[in-house]
Formats: C-alpha cells, sequence, structure tokens
C-alpha cells in the first residue's frame, strides 16, 4: 500500500480540540439505517451514533427567530419539495434538459405550492427559498449548481441519517486492521505515476515522487475525485482512454468544510422551555446584520453537539460552509500565520451568528470561545483540494460516468475506488467509498479464481 500522508483514512480523520474532545474532520454522519455496513461496524465497535428531532430552530435575515411552528411549515415545505425532486429526476432524467437545476425545480414548485393568491405570499416564497439555499451543505455546492437531471444520484439508503457521535475514529481501525497487520505500508509517499505496457494484463509501474519505482499485477487507485481531475492526464501512461477521462472531468468535486467553536457551557441549551433553546440544527437565512465580514450574505447552519448521548456530548457548534463562503474562509485562514491569529478570525467571523442564540451574553464567561478547529480540505492537494463527488448542471451522462469509473481497466490491472465510484445508492458517502473498496476486491479476487469440482481455488 501507498500513503501519500503520515496515516491511513484520507479524510476519514479526526483531530483534538483544546477541550480535549474528539471531532471528526470528515464524514460525520451514517447516511441511511437500511442495510448500512457502516452502521453495521459502528455497533460492533460500540461507536455511540445520535440523532436530533427533525426540529429546525431557524432565524430569519435580521436575526430573529421564527416561531417553531414557522420554521417547521418552511422546513416541511423545503424537505417535500426535495422529495419531489428526487422522483422527478427518477422518472424523467431521460428527457429533463441537462442545464435545468435544482433550483429552476424550487422555483416552479414554490410559486405552485404558495400561490400569488395566499397572504402573503410573498414572504412565504421569499423564506423557503432562503432556506432551500442550505441543499448547498449536503453537497458542498450550490443549489444554483446541482444538476436535476442526475438529481437522483444524490438519493442515500433508506432510513435515518445518524451523527457519528463517537467519530469514525474506531470504525477506520477496524476497517484498516486487516491492512495494518497483513500488508507493507509505505507512508508518506506519493505517487506521480502509473504505468501500464498494454491492454495483456502485464505488470504496472508505479513511480513515486521521492524517485521509487514499484511493480504490481494489479493496482487500485483510491485517489479522491478532485486528484484525479487534476492528475489523470500526467499520471497515467499510456493516457486513460477518453470515455474515463471524460467521466472524470464530467462529475463535480464539492468544497465542504467544517468549523467546531467550542464553549465552556452550552448556553443555547439551558432553558427548559423549547422556544428558548437551540437543540438540534440552527439556520441563519441571509443574514444582513454582518455586512462587513459577509455582505454576501451566505447561510449559516450548525450542528449543536451538547445534546448528543452523555458520553459524546459537549459545548460545541459544528458549523458547515461550502462553495464561495468555504473558498473564502479557507484563502484567508492560509494567508494567516499563527494559530492565534487563525482562531480570532473565526471567532470574529460567526460571532454574529451564536451571539444571537439563545442565552449568549456578552462578556459572560459561559460565552466566551475556548478553542476552535476549521478543516481545510481546499487547500489540502491529497484530497483533490475539496471534498464530496456532487452532480452539476450540464450533466448529460452521469449514471454513465460513474459506471465508467467504477469498471476502471480490468484489461491494464488497473481499477478506481472511492465514493466517485460507488453504487447509485451511496454516492458521495462513507458507505459508498467503503462499497467500492470491497467491490473492486471481489473482482480481482475473482479474476484470480477458477472453479474446480465445485471449489473455488485461488489461481
Amino acid at each position: 500500500m501507498i500513503e501519500g500522508r503520515a496515516r491511513l483514512g484520507g479524510r476519514v480523520h479526526q483531530e483534538t480540540l483544546p477541550s480535549g474532545h474528539s471531532v471528526d474532520a470528515g464524514p460525520n454522519w451514517i447516511h441511511g439505517t437500511k442495510d448500512n455496513p457502516i452502521l453495521d461496524l459502528a455497533k460492533e465497535t460500540e461507536t455511540a451514533t445520535g440523532s436530533w428531532d427533525n426540529q429546525t430552530y431557524v432565524l430569519d435575515e435580521n436575526g430573529k427567530f421564527l416561531s417553531l411552528a414557522e420554521s417547521e411549515r418552511h422546513s416541511s415545505i423545503m424537505w417535500d419539495i426535495i422529495e419531489d425532486a428526487f422522483r422527478h429526476s427518477n422518472k424523467h432524467c431521460a428527457t429533463i434538459s441537462p442545464s435545468e437545476s435544482l433550483w429552476d425545480f424550487f422555483q416552479k414548485e414554490v410559486a405552485r405550492r404558495i400561490p400569488d393568491t395566499q397572504p402573503d405570499f410573498e414572504r412565504e416564497r421569499d423564506m423557503i427559498f432562503k432556506i432551500a439555499e442550505s441543499w448547498g451543505a449536503f453537497v458542498g455546492s450550490h443549489i444554483f449548481t446541482q444538476s436535476l437531471k442526475y438529481f437522483w444520484l444524490e438519493e442515500c439508503i433508506e432510513g435515518e441519517n445518524l451523527f457519528c457521535a463517537g467519530t469514525y475514529k474506531k470504525i477506520l481501525e477496524r476497517i484498516a486492521k486487516p491492512a495494518l497487520e497483513g500488508a507493507v505500508i509505505k507512508y508518506e509517499t506519493l505517487v506521480t505515476g502509473i504505468q501500464s505496457s498494454s491492454d495483456d494484463g502485464g505488470q504496472l509501474k508505479v513511480l513515486t515522487r521521492g524517485g521509487e519505482s514499484f511493480e504490481f499485477d494489479e493496482v487500485v487507485v483510491t485517489a479522491p475525485l478532485g486528484w484525479l481531475k487534476q492528475h489523470h492526464t500526467e499520471a497515467f501512461s499510456p493516457p486513460l482512454p477518453a470515455r474515463l477521462t471524460k467521466a472524470i472531468e464530467n462529475i463535480g468535486y464539492g468544497s465542504l468544510e467544517k468549523v467546531y467553536i467550542s464553549f465552556p457551557e452550552a448556553f443555547w441549551a439551558t432553558s427548559d422551555s423549547k422556544e428558548h433553546k437551540v437543540q438540534g440544527f440552527c439556520q441563519w437565512l441571509a443574514p444582513n446584520y454582518a455586512p462587513e465580514s459577509n455582505p454576501q450574505k451566505w447561510n449559516q447552519e450548525i450542528v449543536e453537539l451538547a445534546s448528543l448521548t452523555p458520553e459524546t456530548s459537549h459545548p460545541t457548534l459544528l458549523f458547515y460552509t461550502y462553495g464561495d463562503q468555504s473558498r473564502y474562509l479557507t484563502g484567508e485562514l492560509a494567508r494567516l500565520p499563527t494559530k492565534e491569529k487563525r482562531d480570532a478570525l473565526l471567532y470574529a467571523w460567526f460571532r454574529p451568528y451564536y451571539s444571537r442564540l439563545p442565552g449568549y451574553e456578552e462578556g459572560a464567561s459561559a460565552c466566551k470561545p475556548t478553542g476552535c478547529f476549521a478543516t481545510a480540505w481546499l487547500a489540502d492537494e491529497l484530497a483533490g483540494n475539496g471534498s464530496y463527488s456532487n452532480f452539476q448542471v450540464g450533466l448529460e451522462e452521469g449514471d454513465s460516468d460513474i459506471e465508467t469509473m467504477r469498471d476502471g481497466l480490468p484489461d491494464r490491472g488497473l481499477w478506481l475506488a472511492g465514493e466517485h465510484t460507488a453504487p447509485f445508492v451511496a454516492l458521495g458517502t462513507a458507505t459508498g467509498a467503503y462499497w467500492s473498496g470491497e467491490s473492486v476486491g471481489r473482482r480481482i479476487a475473482k479474476a484470480y479464481c477458477r472453479e474446480e469440482g465445485g471449489i473455488t481455488v485461488l489461481n
């Protein structure tokens, strides 16, 4: 195994906050509970999972909380439209124009569901549109660029979405155990080229930045889609076939980032009244009260971690950013020379939002951040300078593109694995990445086996 990092796991990785709590820098969620191997591994490793009720706390553009009833009404309409978009995409994929976006679908559906004869219809429509923009936090790219034609490829496994409260640490350890025990692993070794002599099944040569050369019968490339996009032209010799090259270029790559900010106490969750505390998700819609730091009025979204299971909870807010905001924040943080200055920027950037949570008092010790951590996948070469495969407007053959990458080049002994080659039901998820590796492993094993008298024999 040739690993560019000093550790295994890629984006499945944990960092420790100053409070001592471990948090995931990559996947936070287990998407779906029906026949999900990651959930099975969570149970096997006694990794705690958590969930919240479906309530989302919403603040309007002036920083005022909507009533829970109003929040629920708007959020329900938004999610109903999302479900209808999945069904519409599934049923009419062949006839939907590649130029149509999920945002276009929302424009039509919101107008249909909230007619102009309804009282205050403009305000009602506007609130749903603002909530809908938060879809970007699910796929790492703006709703305006989400393909409607291939929106069905975003569907996940059936069942509940569970937050991995105990982090993915023990799950990763369990998955990596066979490799750690039985494989030779070359850490901090960067691959620059993969050469195959021809399509006749001959050996492949893997070249590294340090000048090393290795020969293998089969090579499984688990580099993220973003890395393949940047390097496929020079990394493979002979060049990849045109159809595979096109598939790599066609599928989108997102920019989801996360910021954790911890406090001495969960001041937002101490009230006995549901109307005066936040538990679970909270959204700040198109804020107009941070004109200097956020003139674009980017939405903000958190999940708070204080109401998880007792053994995993801690007074921390997890902010999700995506798209232009992620690119801006990552760029600004990269320019600052010290951690103290980077932390100060994050506290200042997010203060207009967490300061509007219930229980906040300016100057109170419970409301002063004690530490933070921000991911920077956009600045990470090995992550492909981004995170999460997705499906953008203009995509014409999304399903075929995925299948082409999933097939790989077995005649050359060259295989691809990762979230971008997953089954359609789990694309872009940790479960999908796991399944893709299993699939390639099975296909290689099958290629090296033969049947003798009903017994499978390894050649």
